[in-house]
């Protein structure tokens, strides 16, 4: 009888344990995915080393999830055996909170969470709630699909909702595994896009992803650079240091707004005279639910948004782990099942 080899950790902090279960059933509301991709993404460091008290163990992380419907359980009309889906961080919400009322799943009270309140896609076979599924395109490589549903639509979810508009300049900072999707969709926004990076050699990739300009932040103050240029209406910040990102606040515009994707460990340090003077603000984003992962996927199909990947198979689950701690990665780490 078929098994369910999956990729868990069976303690906070343990290693990767290559272990076969029973291809689980999927119950009411939900739907089983047989998978052939899951994106590695740095948020899984939180189930590998126990960062919630709260997760239980054994668990199999990942949410960066594109495979195949193979069954649907009961009450669920919407997907059917065949459909190609996706799945992302966003692993469900209870519909009665107060910010479910309000249509704001995404800080539902309760959310679930692939991978980590749940078992997520580091196996051939996962259970996902009917309502965190999304459809993949007919045209989107599985492999490709996987980490548009969390480094994408969070990229993608920030910018579109951040208020800049065509024309606009708009600068990202980092370009890693967020960042080098930022300058993609920013482009494809029609704003005019200016990466920020740290050293000079991530200029030709980021005028290649199809940035207006690039800055160095260690050859110059990236603050007054883009002071030069007229100012940024929106920064988005997506490499995990504090420090660099406050250094940004001076080169926003008048009513610009600091968009934080990258989560520091440390607090920014906020001038708040500059911020109040100006009518700047900053703002955090979270990734999104099933139809911003839809729409994210949509439109990267059709304006050939892509991320840039290596892949590893299943059984190199710690080799894959280890390679995007490491920061080398370029810039996305994916595990394919077949």
């Amino acid at each position: 009888m078929a098994k369910n080899l999956v990729a868990q950790v069976g303690k906070a902090g343990g290693e990767f344990e290559l272990v076969e279960r029973e291809i689980p059933a999927p119950g009411a509301g939900e739907v089983r995915i047989k998978v052939k991709a899951c994106g590695v993404c740095h948020s899984d460091a939180a189930t590998k080393f126990g960062a919630f008290p709260w997760i239980t163990y054994p668990r199999v992380p990942g949410h960066e999830v594109a495979g195949v419907i193979d069954e649907v359980g009961a009450g669920v009309t919407e997907w059917k055996k065949g459909e190609r889906v996706g799945t992302g961080w966003h692993g469900g919400h209870c519909f009665v909170c107060e910010s479910c009322r309000r249509g704001e799943f995404i800080t539902c009270k309760y959310e679930q969470i692939n991978g980590i309140t749940r078992d997520g896609g580091y196996g051939q076979y996962m259970i996902a709630r009917h309502e965190a599924v999304a459809r993949l395109p007919e045209s989107m490589d599985a492999a490709e699909a996987g980490p548009l549903l969390c480094a994408g639509i969070t990229t993608f979810n920030a910018l579109r909702h951040s208020g800049a508009g065509p024309g606009d300049l708009v600068a990202v900072q980092g370009i890693g595994g967020l960042g080098h999707l930022g300058i993609q969709f920013g482009v494809k926004f029609g704003y005019r896009v200016v990466g920020i990076g740290r050293g000079p050699e991530n200029g030709a990739l980021a005028k290649k992803l199809g940035a207006w300009a690039y800055i160095d932040s260690k050859a110059s103050n990236a603050a007054e650079e883009l002071q030069k240029l007229g100012g940024a209406r929106v920064i988005l910040a997506t490499a995990p240091n504090a420090k660099a990102m406050s250094e940004l606040l001076g080169g926003l515009s008048t009513s610009g707004e600091l968009l934080s994707i990258g989560v520091p460990s440390e607090p920014l340090e906020v001038p708040l005279g500059p911020l109040i003077m100006g009518k700047r603000k900053i703002q955090g984003w979270p990734s999104g639910t099933a139809i911003d992962s839809e729409d994210t996927l949509q439109f990267s199909a059709y304006t050939g948004v892509r991320p840039m990947i290596e892949k590893y198979p299943l059984a190199k689950a710690n080799e894959a782990f280890e390679r995007m701690m490491s920061g080398k990665a370029e810039f996305r780490v994916v595990l394919t099942m077949e």
